[in-house]
């Protein structure tokens, strides 16, 4: 059975005349007739009863009408859903984001995916560590990451989203938590906490913070992610310097202080090297896009920023 048959026996079907469906098909009456006589010979039945004043349809005519409608709204579902697929407007994107991304990132991409591209499902992994995205990308188990540059290992390509500047973590008892503003050399003879990841670009900004400032900090402890990392900030075991995203993940007993002359770190977008499907190339620029649109602001609007973790 051919999809053209079908779509003829459905407009005759519609009218029961076969002039205002040859007409509405754009063909001849004779070859829509023609059509309808090899669809019926095909079949082995009679799908209409013609007389010379009405045409009206069989039992199986009837059937088949509503077997017609069904297939036929399939087949252009189908086209329509290949069409936005191949024009990045539909499909699945599997998103990974470091550390309290999820808390800061994601609402904002949430937000432009779901406005923008309406058909594209969005399936999010957090706490990812940025060597775990690139892993993970270069394998082909997530499209995009949010992760803090550099990437880790070949075949990876990033974008740049934004830029945090660094900010300091104390517990509420510590010295420095009444300073509204701290001096990077304050730190001189602090313990630090620091993420364990030897590939953290967290960890890089803050030793070049340190660095700058004329000292080494003295590593007292290591955390895993991010969450750990607070915590033993706020039980006091030490400070760490973070992004000023960390404010968007408030903790009982920790306090988050503005920096002096503290460097800055990265957020960007990555994909593998190759990568050339076009959903995941459209929900990138419609980030890329809100990200633009939308700047970030450090320090009085920390709270409103994205990213977060090694």
């Amino acid at each position: 059975m051919e999809l053209r048959h079908l779509r003829y026996f459905a407009a005759v079907a519609d009218t029961c005349h076969f002039g205002q469906a040859a007409a509405s098909l754009h063909v001849a009456q004779p070859a829509l007739s023609y059509a309808i006589r090899q669809l019926e010979n095909e079949l082995d039945v009679t799908l209409f009863t013609r007389t010379t004043r009405q045409v009206a349809l069989t039992p199986a005519g009837a059937y088949l009408k509503g077997q017609a409608e069904r297939i036929l709204a399939g087949v252009d579902d189908a086209v329509d859903g290949v069409r936005r697929i191949a024009a990045g407007r539909s499909g699945l994107v599997r998103v990974g984001l470091t550390g309290i991304a999820a808390f800061s990132h994601l609402p904002r991409i949430a937000r432009v995916v779901k406005r923008e591209l309406p058909d594209v499902d969005l399936h999010i992994q957090s706490d990812m560590l940025t060597p775990s995205q690139c892993d993970a990308l270069r394998a082909g188990a997530l499209d995009l990451g949010v992760l803090r540059p550099p990437a880790v290992g070949e075949d990876i390509e990033t974008r740049v989203i934004d830029v945090e500047p660094m900010v300091l973590a104390v517990s509420i008892d510590h010295r420095l938590a009444v300073e509204p503003v701290v001096s990077v050399t304050d730190l001189r003879n602090e313990p630090f906490v620091m993420y364990d990841s030897r590939d953290s670009a967290v960890n890089d900004a803050a030793m070049r913070t340190c660095r700058a400032a004329g000292f080494v900090p003295h590593r007292a402890h290591s955390a895993p992610g991010t969450a750990v990392l607070l915590a033993l900030v706020a039980a006091g075991l030490g400070v760490s310097v973070l992004p000023a995203s960390v404010r968007s993940l408030p903790l009982d007993g920790l306090v988050v202080r503005d920096l002096v002359d503290a460097d800055t770190v990265e957020v960007a977008l990555a994909w593998r090297a190759g990568n050339d499907d076009p959903v995941t190339a459209a929900v990138a620029d419609v980030i890329a896009a809100a990200f633009a649109v939308e700047p970030t602001q450090a320090g009085a609007h920390a709270s409103a920023r994205y990213g977060d973790e090694p």
